[in-house]
């Protein structure tokens, strides 16, 4: 699919200048993995306007629309890491702190160590956690990992805000985070696991807001209904191909 590439590509390129080499791959590795809906749907939500003959509607760049798409991508890839970390703390573990507790004994020094091999499971698509009891070294060596996708959480949204900072879609990527930081709170609180599926729904009204408006269109309520349905999925996101269609922009024309 040609807009997943460009956003992708554009995503990749705004991170490249990122240091060290170890998180920066560890961003593109995130990038070249995960589903590119939320980045799409930027570039058809654009496509849609000029398709829908709007009046206000002017010449789209297709290098700027992509970098809008790569800025709600970004956005979307640091709060999914957040909420996966959220859902399952590495350094709440009790084998984290019992194999703090081990090296202390042993060396005096401060937790550290190389990541042991283990046998992998992921919590949808996003972290990867071990299977069984965490041991103490394992369960150390997760918690670094961890430390580690924090920054690299940090960094993809910033990238992302960087992108859209002098865009019609700004406010609304302010909104997206502080809806996800109400949402995680209210989890946690409340045992209520639904509240992180709200994160995809946002993230397609953010788009289809980047991708409006760099047409010289805007968001309607119709439309936003409709991309928060689409972006409302059991588990982890389907990736662009599967979730669009060539028909994708047409639907979403009629609802501008």
């Amino acid at each position: 699919m040609e807009e997943a590439a460009a956003v992708r590509g554009a995503a990749l390129e705004a991170v490249g200048d990122v240091e060290p080499d170890r998180l920066r791959e560890r961003i593109r590795e995130r990038l070249e993995d995960g589903s590119m809906a939320p980045g799409v749907l930027t570039v058809l939500s654009a496509r849609a306007v000029t398709a829908g003959g709007s009046a206000d509607a002017g010449s789209v760049d297709a290098d700027a629309v992509a970098d809008r798409g790569a800025g709600v991508q970004l956005i979307y890839e640091g709060l999914r890491l957040t909420r996966s970390l959220s859902r399952d703390p590495p350094w709440e573990r009790d084998g984290a702190l019992a194999g703090e507790r081990d090296e202390e004994r042993t060396d005096g020094g401060a937790p550290g160590g190389s990541p042991a091999d283990a046998d992998q499971r992921t919590d949808g698509g996003d972290v990867a956690v071990t299977d069984g009891v965490a041991a103490g070294p394992t369960a150390t060596a997760d918690a670094d990992a961890a430390d580690m996708d924090i920054l690299v959480a940090d960094v993809m949204v910033a990238r992302g805000f960087y992108l859209l900072a002098r865009t019609e879609a700004a406010g609304e990527a302010v909104a997206v985070v502080r809806s996800f930081g109400g949402d995680q709170t209210r989890r946690r609180t409340t045992g209520d696991d639904r509240l992180g599926a709200n994160l995809e729904a946002d993230v397609f009204e953010l788009a289809a807001v980047a991708g409006t408006t760099a047409a010289g269109g805007s968001v309607t309520e119709d439309l936003r209904r409709h991309v928060g349905t689409l972006g409302h999925t059991d588990g982890r996101l389907p990736l662009a191909e599967s979730l669009f269609s060539d028909g994708t922009a047409a639907a979403l024309a009629e609802r501008i």
